[in-house]
Parts: C-alpha cells; structure tokens; sequence
C-alpha cells in the first residue's frame, strides 16, 4: 500500500491509495460519512488494473487529516471487537 495526498485543503482532501482495493475503501468511507464533522467522503476506483483509487473528503470546520485519523483508529477498534466476538464464538 501506498499513499500520497493529492490535494489537501483546510476542509478538503483528496488522496489516492495505491494497491487497495473495495474492502479497505468502502470500511473507511462508511465510516468517514458517520462522522458529524464530515459532509462528503467517497471514492473513485476506475478499475484496479487501470488506476489507483481515489478517496475524497470534505469536512465542515475539522482537518481532514485529523478526520481520517480518527476513522482509522475506529477501524482498527471495529476490527479489534469482531475478532473477539468471532473468536469467543468459535471456540
């Protein structure tokens, strides 16, 4: 995985992730559209053998890269909880 930041403002960002694909993009943008502080968050994916894709993210009053941060971290939380539930269950 690779990624550089495309374009970056006080409330926009746009940021290519190279090597992802549907399953890392789709978590991170529902997510990102759950958080209060973030009016759009969508991606483009051309197709993964022609083009990288490309996350978009427009806040309201918030730093995006502080936004993403914290749907990161939710992620990570998120996947944390389901490997504990899935793991008591199958035991």
């Amino acid at each position: 995985m690779e990624l550089k930041i495309l374009e970056k403002s006080d409330d926009e960002m746009k940021m290519e992730i190279a090597g992802e694909s549907h399953t890392l993009l789709n978590m991170l943008k529902i997510i990102l559209i759950e958080d209060e502080r973030v009016h759009t968050a969508s991606y483009d994916m051309k197709h993964v053998n022609v083009s990288e894709p490309i996350l978009f993210l427009k806040t309201e009053n918030a730093d995006p890269i502080d936004v993403v941060k914290d749907a990161v971290a939710k992620l990570i939380t998120d996947c944390e909880e389901f490997a504990t539930v899935f793991n008591k269950a199958v035991e």
